[in-house]
């Protein structure tokens, strides 16, 4: 990865720390995800080759130029989904400076709407890192919009593990799921459905 992103990476890390630490009321704060679980997206687009990814749960775009820059290496795109406009604002700024905006749709509005509105089997990779307890009723979607094979990859899953419980029994009763727990930062639940 070019030296100026990685750059850019670590300041936002850096930002996002200090800023989350000020706040108590968590939707205020960034929740940005931790640079190994960066790295391992990052990794899981460039060897998936995967040319269209969907992110729901933008924040102020850490995330995002960790997934954009892999997507933009295979030819691809990101859609980016965020309810919060300022954060939106910020990611846009943020992918700018990555030189990374050509490559990313942001979308302000409920995650569950663009999934919704989201054609069948044309999203390569999704990573979700929104509301967890929505989760569950987004599985279908999620089931419809991802190629063969796909994957989803859901970060807080041990750190946040008990507000998963009833996404974690949805894909376990669906039998074309595959699921791994990747111990990377607050862990990453990797689901598969193979083709």
């Amino acid at each position: 990865m070019d030296g100026r992103i990685l750059a850019l990476l670590d300041e936002l890390h850096r930002h996002g720390r200090e800023h989350d630490a000020a706040l108590e009321d968590r939707l205020l704060r960034l929740r940005n995800l931790e640079p190994e679980t960066g790295k391992l997206l990052n990794l899981l687009v460039r060897t998936l080759g995967a040319r269209s990814v969907l992110e729901l749960g933008t924040s102020n775009g850490y995330s995002t130029i960790w997934l954009a820059e892999a997507a933009a290496r295979n030819g691809g795109r990101v859609t980016s989904v965020e309810m919060n406009p300022e954060r939106t604002a910020q990611a846009a700024t943020n992918l700018a400076r990555a030189q990374l905006a050509e490559f990313v749709d942001l979308h302000v509005g409920d995650a569950a709407t663009v999934l919704r509105d989201t054609r069948d089997t044309t999203v390569d990779l999704v990573f979700l890192d929104a509301e967890r307890p929505e989760y569950p009723a987004y599985w279908p979607d999620l089931t419809r919009v991802l190629r063969r094979p796909g994957l989803l990859a859901i970060d807080n899953a041990i750190s946040h593990a008990h507000e998963l419980v009833d996404f974690a029994k949805v894909v376990d009763a669906d039998d074309r799921a595959l699921t791994a727990l990747d111990q990377t930062g607050a862990g990453v639940l990797l689901v598969s459905l193979p083709a």
